[in-house]
């Protein structure tokens, strides 16, 4: 009887969400409900293994002692805004086999450079430990997954990561640190394609108008511009369960005030640690959407979550963890205006443990429709992020047993 009930009754819920999206202008309770029921949705689909860590995006692969076997369903296990970031699901197996030998122009099969440009889609991982040292930025095509599960690897010492108007890219599991500048060179990006790129920033990874991007499972630190950046309209983006430390500028979400191609901007930050030695930019943002959300803060030295040009920041059950070492412990800094102007922005502490003398400061009407466009999944309690971030950053994945 309950078999034959259900889909009556998610086809009365599909029917219910067209007809209250169906208006020219729908009003804020509508589109409330359309994203709730938009999360719902893709919690349902996500077939958890449930190994009761707490954390939603583990719960979904790590229990499995086949993953080694089943590495493409970690594809099915993105939440956030980047939910839909295949990588290279459903495409063959790629091994990377050589750490050296980085040829920017014609790169070398078996190399990093020569898998990340191909057309084909490509799940990417890596016959052994290693250490690539890039000579210029990894500029990566479309429908990539890099997978650095099972073993030790770094991208270290020279330029790093560039996603430049690419769509459905995984990273996960990859050290990256210690990111250079470059640039003032020819570098391929496909097969049939290089050209010439001015000098990259030093960024960890570099977004550039992309979308349907997820960052996971990555140990992060040290480098000469950002950890993580997206810029110049990149969106559906999932930054999550990473370790990030030793660096200034950590993470910019948003190219300038002045860009407001920025407006569309959605990205998730969940389960994170940010960690030590980190002074801002955790993120800082413009213009679009974001949802901060079950991160672990337990260092900063200017400010925790940042921004300028109006953004909408919904931060959500996450843990700030003051340092002893300032004597203003807010978390936030509204950048590049006056209070009269800012005190108007969107942004919101819902279920954020405050410790050690943190405090957030929110602004704005808090209107209904405008965080529920900065929702993308529902946030755990506060009290369980030290749990759910536990395991951040690469991990030491083993076969034939939980990763």
């Amino acid at each position: 009887m309950a078999h034959t009930f259900l889909p009556f009754i998610i086809l009365l819920s599909l029917l219910t969400l067209t007809i209250a999206t169906s208006h020219q202008i729908p009003d804020s309770d509508s589109i409330v409900n359309e994203v709730h029921q938009s999360i719902n949705a893709s919690r349902r689909n996500l077939g958890y293994l449930s190994c009761g860590t707490g954390n939603p995006i583990d719960d979904c692969w790590r229990c499995d002692p086949k993953w080694e076997t089943n590495r493409q369903r970690l594809a099915d296990c993105a939440i956030g805004f980047g939910k839909n970031a295949v990588g290279g699901r459903n495409g063959r197996i790629y091994v990377v086999t050589d750490p050296g030998n980085d040829n920017p122009v014609n790169p070398i099969p078996g190399t990093l450079r020569h898998a990340v440009i191909q057309d084909e889609p490509l799940w990417i991982i890596f016959k052994r430990d290693m250490v690539i040292q890039l000579r210029q930025e990894l500029v990566m095509n479309s429908f990539k997954t890099i997978d650095g599960r099972g073993v030790n690897v770094h991208i270290a010492n020279g330029p790093c990561i560039t996603i430049h108007y690419a769509t459905n890219i995984i990273i996960h599991g990859i050290h990256i640190h210690d990111c250079k500048q470059a640039g003032n060179a020819n570098i391929r990006n496909s097969p049939h394609h290089s050209g010439w790129w001015t000098q990259s920033d030093g960024d960890g990874i570099s977004i550039f108008a992309s979308k349907h991007i997820w960052v996971d499972h990555c140990s992060l630190s040290n480098c000469h511009d950002g950890l993580i950046d997206a810029i110049h309209g990149s969106t559906s983006i999932t930054i999550s369960n990473n370790y990030m430390t030793h660096h200034d500028k950590v993470m910019l979400l948003g190219h300038s005030d002045s860009y407001t191609q920025d407006k569309g901007m959605q990205v998730t930050i969940a389960f994170n640690h940010f960690g030590e030695g980190l002074v801002q930019r955790m993120p800082r943002c413009r213009h679009g959407y974001f949802h901060v959300v079950n991160n672990d803060y337990t260092h900063w030295e200017m400010y925790a979550i940042g921004g300028s040009a109006s953004p909408t920041i919904f931060s959500q059950g996450n843990r700030f963890l003051a340092p002893n070492t300032r004597f203003d412990k807010e978390v936030t800094k509204h950048e590049n205006a006056p209070e009269s102007e800012w005190k108007n922005w969107h942004w919101r502490t819902e279920g954020d443990l405050m410790l050690n003398g943190a405090y957030f400061t929110e602004s704005g009407a808090g209107a209904s429709s405008s965080f529920a466009r900065a929702s993308s999944l529902h946030g755990r309690p506060s009290t369980l992020v030290a749990a759910i971030t536990r395991s951040a950053g690469a991990l030491v994945c083993r076969k034939g047993s939980h990763c």
